[in-house]
């Protein structure tokens, strides 16, 4: 009899970028997703910041089909679950209260970074050859093999989520908040689909930044002069350090993305008196803006949300994109035209008992983020709700 066509198909880890050709991750990858870039993730790695010391050991997965390359996926062994934001903490304190090792666990996403996007890059011919099962029994077996005690797979896209829908392994979704533009010319525009109160709303919080004589510059790619790169580092330390914490990224790793990835790269500072007071960082994809690193000083009225929100919508309506993705949580961007949009993960627990025990959780828990999410939609600021 004829071997399954499993068979035909191996599953490995690369503990290194640089174990993967250039050429190879490219082709899989395309350049239109700046978290999919080679780039990105060379410049997460010869910066330190994934590395075995960070609890980031790199672990990029390549999929084989007759032995040659069909795909790939950036993986990392976890020794801890900082920079997911998709939290597991309770489950690793359940195994810790019953004396077992949650960690070290595997990976599979795009570090700090809570954007939704193609996890598995695959050829076709993988992809059309792989069906659920097959692609949980792969990831199963290599985290076994890793002295993985689970597998999490995070914010995968479409495709990646019709090719993980299987109920043998754990499914969680979340939701999150995503500008759409609508064709605007201008921000006038977009409030003009706003309902009146809304409106005046935003108008006002614009307005009281001027009124505190802050106005704002933008710099894109190799044209951001380094002590706007520093200072922008600057603050982006303090949103940690103002909660007890050590910022995930180095400033060689800002630099790299201006060296290596200037296409995507833009930088929104604030400034009051000639001087920077805040600073955000945005990438632009093909299609969709990415508000990903934030940061200031000192608290002044609305600034978050007009440099994380208002400026980036104006960003994006200049550079003809159709989506802003400002990252995770943050109800409050649903009153500021953000329209709510559900989140996956897929996960995979070898322990029986506690796979048992997730499973109820993540039902629960999905009845109760599509309530939430339902709910959220009636919220929406615009005149004419049911259009958006």
């Amino acid at each position: 009899m004829p071997e399954p066509a499993v068979s035909n198909i191996t599953i490995e880890a690369c503990h290194s970028l640089s174990d993967i050709p250039r050429e190879t991750w490219d082709r899989l990858a395309g350049t239109d997703n700046p978290f999919l870039r080679y780039e990105f993730f060379e410049a997460l790695e010869t910066s330190r910041c994934t590395s075995e010391e960070t609890g980031w050991k790199p672990c990029h997965l390549v999929f084989r089909l007759k032995g040659e390359i069909a795909g790939v996926a950036p993986a990392y062994l976890k020794s801890h679950s900082m920079g997911e934001y998709v939290f597991d903490w309770a489950w690793a304190d359940a195994y810790r209260r019953y004396g077992l090792d949650y960690y070290p666990k595997l990976l599979i996403a795009i570090p700090f970074t809570p954007s939704q996007g193609p996890r598995l890059l695959l050829d076709p011919r993988l992809r059309d050859t792989l069906d659920a099962l097959q692609a949980h029994d792969l990831l199963d077996t290599l985290a076994a093999r890793l002295g993985a005690h689970s597998w999490h797979l995070l914010f995968p896209n479409t495709e990646d989520q019709q090719l993980l829908n299987h109920d043998k392994q754990l499914h969680r979704i979340g939701c999150q908040f995503h500008w759409r533009n609508r064709g605007y010319g201008c921000f006038e525009d977009f409030l003009g689909e706003l309902t009146s109160r809304k409106r005046k709303s935003i108008r006002k919080e614009r307005r009281q930044i001027s009124e505190q004589s802050i106005s704002f510059r933008r710099f894109h790619g190799r044209e951001i002069p380094g002590h706007v790169l520093a200072a922008f580092y600057v603050f982006y330390q303090a949103t940690y350090l103002k909660r007890g914490q050590r910022p995930y990224l180095t400033q060689q790793f800002f630099e790299q993305l201006r060296e290596k990835m200037p296409d995507h790269l833009h930088v929104i500072m604030a400034v009051k008196d000639g001087e920077m007071i805040a600073g955000a960082l945005f990438l632009k994809g093909k299609d969709t803006l990415y508000g990903r690193y934030w940061g200031c000083l000192e608290e002044y009225n609305h600034l978050h949300f007009e440099t994380c929100y208002y400026q980036g919508i104006e960003l994006a309506i200049e550079l003809e994109l159709q989506t802003f993705d400002a990252g995770a949580q943050g109800e409050h961007k649903l009153v500021r035209g953000f329209e709510p949009e559900l989140t996956h993960s897929w996960h995979g627990v070898a322990h029986s008992g506690f796979r048992e025990a997730i499973a109820e959780f993540t039902q629960e828990e999905a009845e109760q983020v599509l309530a939430y999410f339902d709910d959220a939609k009636t919220a929406l600021p615009f005149r004419q709700n049911d259009g958006a």
